[in-house]
């Protein structure tokens, strides 16, 4: 089943959970909030997915379900307000759509309104969001990817798929922690037993991309290794575009 459809059905059993005795009476409109560091342009495929997959377990937009969404819009600031505002509505369930930092906003702001994260490659132990995956505790709930683990095997098989790889360049948003644990803990040994240089490549905003690509881009690498986050996924045509030209290979964690 698709990882994002799994989530949404988390957060429908999570509402349920939340209203069994009101779900027998006359029909009420639950409202959800959306809460996402990024636009409406950029998230509009993942909200659509939302909806469908609502509509199929029973909630119709319109009918039964109501959504309030807040838009960061790449302004992490402006998080633990629009976190603020949904919880002023009383909506019965938030959904954090995005990185720990969005989470996070959503939590700081309640603890009684359920939580459902859509999962971006955070370790929600790690970082403080659940007490345990086997008993998380709190209100917050849902899914998350640990990718992390995974990555000595993406480089190992981007060195089976070009052998003769010696220069990894490793795209990372500092901001997103999972990334930063992945450089420090997981991808240095993997790549010192393939014989791989990883270079670090920083980004730490949209415009930034093209002064990287521009300014590392002479150091000639022969992969591109792209770690998860909401930047990179907002700007993945971007990324694309450049390991295209440049003929690197890629992680597709970002996809």
């Amino acid at each position: 089943m698709n990882r994002k459809i799994l989530c949404f059905v988390v957060m429908t059993l999570a509402l349920a959970s939340v209203h069994v005795v009101e779900a027998q009476q006359a029909k009420k409109v639950r409202r959800i909030g959306y809460l996402t560091a990024l636009d409406p342009a950029t998230e509009s495929t993942r909200a659509e997915t939302i909806r469908l997959a609502l509509r199929e377990l029973g909630y119709v937009e319109g009918q039964n379900v109501a959504f309030e969404y807040r838009y960061a819009e790449r302004k992490a600031d402006r998080l633990p307000e629009l976190a603020a505002e949904l919880v002023r509505l009383k909506v019965d369930i938030i959904v954090a759509s995005g990185s720990d930092t969005v989470v996070r906003a959503a939590k700081n702001a309640t603890k009684t309104i359920p939580i459902v994260m859509s999962g971006q490659g955070i370790d929600p132990v790690e970082v403080g969001l659940v007490e345990s995956l086997a008993r998380p505790g709190g209100n917050v709930t849902g899914l998350t990817n640990l990718t992390g683990e995974l990555g000595g095997k993406r480089l190992e098989l981007l060195k089976q798929a070009v052998p003769k790889v010696a220069r990894v360049a490793a795209l990372y948003d500092p901001a997103a922690l999972g990334s930063v644990r992945q450089l420090k803990e997981d991808l240095p040994a993997a790549a010192r037993a393939l014989g791989l240089t990883i270079q670090l490549w920083e980004v730490q905003e949209t415009d930034g991309f093209e002064r990287v690509f521009a300014a590392r881009g002479k150091e000639r690498p022969d992969g591109l290794y792209v770690l998860g986050g909401t930047l990179m996924r907002a700007n993945e045509k971007r990324i694309l575009d450049f390991a295209l030209k440049r003929r690197l290979g890629q992680n597709p964690e970002v996809s």
